[in-house]
């Protein structure tokens, strides 16, 4: 099996330039985050998810709310909560 090399240049300041051809075949954009991780053989990049490809996971899980409506009800749940908290501190003071 032929592997498919590619040497690139290291600056002084450790740059390197990710050949045009890698970063469209994995979708390395301008302005990307790229995650290195030492490997046995190397380093590996990988680029990161943006948070707009998270955009929408959570409809699985809350099919019928917002995501303002869900962060309104933890708000409310948290509000309860040290109001609770604070009451039971009051007491014993």
């Amino acid at each position: 099996m032929d592997k498919e090399f590619i040497v690139v240049n290291v600056t002084k300041k450790g740059q390197v330039t990710i050949p045009k051809q890698l970063r469209d075949k994995y979708g390395i954009k301008n302005k990307v985050l790229v995650e290195e991780a030492p490997d046995k053989k190397g380093i590996r990049f990988k680029p990161l998810p943006s948070p707009h490809d998270a955009f929408g996971s959570l409809k699985h899980l809350y099919p019928e709310k917002t995501a303002r409506e869900i962060i309104e009800e933890g708000r409310k749940e948290d509000y309860e909560r040290e109001k609770r908290l604070l009451k039971n501190w009051r007491r014993r003071t």
